[in-house]
């Protein structure tokens, strides 16, 4: 999805997350609460909700949205663990976890954005891991970025909108858990720092000078109860962080 209101600039590039359904593929997850796996395409639903926004009012900016749309599911040619894959980058990725399959889409779709777009920033969202839910609840998504002037611009805009989000830590030495013995990487690297792990494992398919979000929105994206923005269910949080952001620091 292309939205071109702007000049000769470069876009901003938001890339979703659209698992349609996610039974955790052959690491099946647990049936109790499988069915709110529906939500899993969330980031993908964000990125469209923000260009149709863009497109209604007629954003002075240009922006690009592009989305992964898979379905991960338990069948006699399914992913598993053990596979080693290559991703578009060109990096081999051992597959610990199958249910950790959101993370792969994303690699290829931010490498192809980047080859494609030569974005001048670049921001995913997902329904990425559990771990973001025990660290920030329901109340708070997970923001993880390699640039402050983005980053806190976003936060900013999501203050403005009353979009709860909480900035978590990058490091180099989380990078550890993602050694592997056969690959360049793991998938996974344990329950401890899940959601940093994940986003250490995405920041490897980010050029180098380009400034990055990634926002874990898996305890934002389906709430159980009313919210003050949003009947229970599917909340399109990030619509209005993201357009806020668009229209303060991207519009011409």
């Amino acid at each position: 999805m292309q939205w071109t209101g702007g000049g000769d600039e470069a876009p901003l590039a938001l890339i979703g997350k659209g698992v349609v359904f996610d039974t955790g593929g052959i690491s099946l997850k647990p049936p109790g609460g499988m069915e709110d796996m529906t939500m899993d395409m969330g980031g993908a639903g964000v990125v469209a909700g923000v260009m149709r926004t863009l497109a209604l009012r007629g954003a002075k900016a240009n922006v690009v949205g592009i989305v992964g749309l898979v379905e991960n599911m338990p069948s006699g040619n399914a992913q598993r663990p053990g596979d080693v894959v290559k991703s578009m980058k060109g990096d081999t990725i051992e597959v610990i976890n199958t249910d950790a399959e959101g993370r792969l889409v994303l690699a290829d779709v931010m490498w192809y954005a980047q080859d494609r777009f030569q974005p001048v920033g670049m921001i995913d969202l997902a329904t990425l891991t559990g771990a973001i839910i025990i660290a920030l609840g329901h109340e708070n998504a997970g923001v993880f970025s390699n640039n402050d002037v983005l980053c806190d611009a976003f936060l900013k805009a999501a203050r403005a909108e009353g979009e709860g989000a909480w900035r978590m830590p990058l490091g180099a030495a989380y990078d550890e858990k993602l050694k592997s013995r056969i690959a360049d990487m793991k998938n996974v690297g344990g329950r401890d720092g899940g959601s940093i792990t994940a986003a250490q494992f995405l920041q490897r398919f980010v050029k180098g000078d380009t400034p990055w979000i990634h926002l874990d929105i898996a305890g934002v994206a389906s709430v159980k109860s009313d919210t003050m923005l949003a009947p229970k269910g599917a909340t399109g949080w990030g619509v209005m962080a993201l357009d806020r952001l668009v229209r303060d620091q991207f519009e011409t």
